[in-house]
């Protein structure tokens, strides 16, 4: 006779069980509300436990039939559904974990109750024999021995009396938090001494013109500075003696390593790499580590600009280096290095286009084990001095729909595992550094403000008026966009906690959110030429893919979803493509795609990022980023390229925007402030139109030019500053 399959028992996780049969879930007995879909995900995620179930696997079994449906929003709803069921985080799961580009993974211990045995099978225990009454005579006889001979152990050693109450362990001293330096202006990057005593550290200044190093002792107000040469010096580490000091210089020909001694005296140059500051907008976490047996550094660099930077061991015997990570092709890099306590690790961070992750990797060479998968940006980390644990900043608790604000501090295992807050930190805390001795940790705590400026363009014979600050907030905002009507501006913002998609009215009013990404970095948006639709890139899963939203809202449709970056769109003039820049064949270049999706093409061969089409739709003009200053245009239909201006620098690639009669953009040379200009194509000249007060943020989509010409919005830094805090008694 064949055996029938047994009724599906009870799944329980954490406070939750699961009825397969009822199609029931509860939390400590109380059922939760959960159908439909949501349902079908727990219930697969259950049976494969401790498995990928893939997206196809789910669109297969759940939506096959639905064949007009948008599956990318309706599986990440439904999964939204199940984790608010659970009361999970996309950010730190407990229970549903997103695999990027693959599918999702159940991670919390299950238990499946067994079955109740059979009701014959319960046969009452049998009685056990009473000991004989002479064994109950010795044993009552040996009992009375060993109470007297406990009683007389104790009165002639009191002091080992081990009845006694256990001694309590002497309470820890609280953390305390105070602040390190109270200076003017920007403070980042501190080092402890080896000794735990002095903090070496960064700073540009009572006047804010100039980056040094800089040395205090901890609980004096006396700052040596070490440095004084006009180039921006940063990241100090010191030698394992203390008499030395490490740190970078940014030079022309690239960044540089210097070594000064640590009470003072000439800098001396030891090595010059192959980066520029344009790579490290974010300069102050790209680091330096100086090894424990005092033999290497290690730091970042790249042999050529067309591959990613790595880590490299610089030899302080023979100045020799050594590659240490190899990332893959579509990367942008590693760095922050820092050696464990013990010489034989090195952590450091893994740049996937400003999405990161914490990595190790044994110092003799080996594949890199990765620690932290939260896909966000990292402000520094730090070894604990026991080796066990890395203490590192993160943006991961900012995207929480429940806080805002910027970098956290965090500690995770050497080992892996889940990382947990610091007590300490706050808001805005970044480049953790623990002291080797004395419980005593150190980091920069910083504020910045972004804003969206409007400055209008004067009439010929007409006085320019001041710039007024038009989109604001305590929060960041950034890439604002006219649409070609110039009715609208879309932008973006951190005001919801989260970087996402905003749109207004031209003068600022009527604010609406358009996405709801909450984590995810989400930016530069576009508006199409009939101003129904904006393209933008965010990274969901991990790589930037090209979203396009409806601007009356609803859910945004992907346009790319092949396993590479693709980022800052741009529509053509007739609205049939979005252009926009992938690292699919390991170096940015412009690409376009049909704006319904397919097959994309590729624009330029040299090199190539943020851009757009000419009014008349014949050319492409278009920035390269991050590896070289200067707009270039070429033929939409193919050619040779051709370099139009030396503006923008490299770096600032989103501070223009092009007209049928020229250029506007920022040429952030200028002195005392960065100055907006325009380059005619009829004369080939160039003329100021405004200025910045302050300095413009590095690295973003800042400037957006009315249609008409009139009206030029700007991304500006209108507070930014930073100090040094101190934590006593860390542990």
């Amino acid at each position: 006779m064949e055996k029938s399959n047994p009724t599906p028992q009870p799944v329980r996780f954490g406070a939750f069980e699961l009825d397969p049969c009822s199609g029931q879930l509860r939390k400590h007995g109380i059922k939760i509300r959960l159908t439909g879909q949501p349902l079908e995900i727990l219930t697969m995620l259950l049976d494969r436990r401790g498995e990928v179930v893939t997206r196809e696997e789910l669109r297969e079994k759940l939506w096959a039939d639905d064949t007009f449906v948008d599956f990318d929003h309706s599986l990440n709803a439904a999964v939204n559904k199940l984790r608010e069921a659970l009361g999970d985080d996309a950010d730190n799961p407990c229970f549903v974990e997103t695999v990027p580009r693959r599918g999702y993974l159940f991670i919390a211990p299950v238990e499946t109750p067994a079955p109740p045995a059979p009701i014959e099978t319960l046969a009452p225990r049998a009685a056990l024999p009473a000991p004989p009454k002479k064994r109950r005579y010795v044993l009552s006889v040996a009992a009375a021995a060993m109470v007297v001979t406990l009683v007389g152990f104790y009165i002639a050693r009191p002091h080992l009396y081990f009845f006694r109450r256990p001694i309590r362990p002497a309470a820890q001293p609280p953390m305390s938090v105070l602040p390190f330096t109270t200076l003017p202006g920007r403070q980042y990057a501190p080092a402890f001494s080896p000794d735990g005593n002095q903090l070496a550290f960064t700073w540009d200044g009572s006047s804010g013109d100039n980056y040094d190093i800089y040395v205090k002792l901890v609980g004096a107000e006396a700052t040596v500075r070490l440095t004084s040469d006009p180039a921006l010096d940063c990241c100090p580490v010191w030698s394992p003696d203390g008499r030395s000091i490490a740190f970078t210089r940014e030079l022309g020909q690239g960044i540089a390593i210097f070594v000064v001694p640590a009470l003072g005296g000439p800098a001396r140059k030891i090595y010059t790499t192959k980066l520029q500051r344009a790579r490290f907008w974010y300069f102050w976490v790209s680091g330096l580590s100086w090894s424990p047996d005092g033999k290497l550094i290690a730091f970042p660099d790249q042999t050529s600009p067309d591959e990613p930077y790595g880590i490299f061991l610089l030899s302080l015997e023979t100045l020799q280096t050594r590659r240490l990570t190899s990332p893959p092709s579509h990367f942008t890099g590693d760095h922050a290095p820092v050696f464990s306590p013990d010489g034989k690790m090195v952590a450091f961070v893994r740049d996937v286009n400003y999405v990161e992750d914490i990595y190790v990797v044994p110092t003799s060479g080996g594949e890199p084990r990765q620690l932290t998968f939260d896909r966000r940006r990292l402000g520094g980390l730090a070894w604990t001095p026991d080796g066990r644990e890395i203490v590192f900043s993160s943006s991961r608790f900012v995207f929480s729909s429940s806080r805002a604000g910027g970098f956290g501090l965090w500690r995770v295992p050497a080992s892996g595992g889940t990382p947990e807050r610091l007590a300490v930190g706050g808001v805005n805390a970044f480049n953790p550094a623990i002291s080797p001795v004395g419980h005593r940790l150190a980091y920069s705590q910083g504020s910045w403000n972004s804003n969206i400026w409007q400055v209008e363009i004067p009439a010929p014979g007409h006085r320019a008026t001041s710039p007024i600050k038009l989109i604001y907030s305590t929060m960041y905002e950034s890439g604002p966009q006219f649409s070609l009507d110039g009715s609208k501006i879309v932008f973006v913002s951190t005001r919801s906690g989260n970087q996402e998609i905003w749109m207004c009215d031209r003068d600022g009013s009527n604010l609406v959110q358009l996405t709801s990404f909450r984590g995810p970095l989400t930016g530069t948006p576009r508006w199409s030429p009939d101003g129904r639709q904006i393209a933008f890139d965010s990274r969901p899963e991990g790589y930037a893919d090209i979203f396009v939203i409806q601007a009356e809202g609803g859910p945004p449709r992907r346009i790319t979803s092949d396993a590479a970056n693709h980022v800052v769109p741009s529509w053509s003039r007739d609205g049939r493509w979005i252009y926009f820049a992938s690292d699919k064949t390991g170096i940015w270049q412009v690409w376009k795609i049909p704006a319904e999706g397919g097959q994309s093409v590729q624009v330029s061969r040299q090199g190539g990022f943020a851009g757009f089409e000419s009014a008349d739709g014949k050319l492409f003009y278009y920035a390269k980023g991050l590896t070289a200053p200067g707009i270039w245009k070429i033929p939409v239909q193919g050619g040779e390229e051709t370099r139009v201006l030396d503006y923008p620098s490299a770096g600032y690639w989103g501070y223009w925007g092009i007209l049928d009669k020229g250029i506007y953009f920022v040429n952030t040379d200028a002195k005392p402030h960065p100055t907006i200009e325009f380059f005619s194509f009829a004369t080939g000249s160039t003329t100021k139109v405004g200025a910045f007060e302050k300095q413009p943020s590095r690295g973003s989509a800042g400037l957006g030019v009315s249609p008409d010409g009139r009206r030029i919005l700007y991304q500006q830094t209108d507070q930014e500053y930073s100090n040094i805090m101190l934590v006593e008694n860390f542990r």
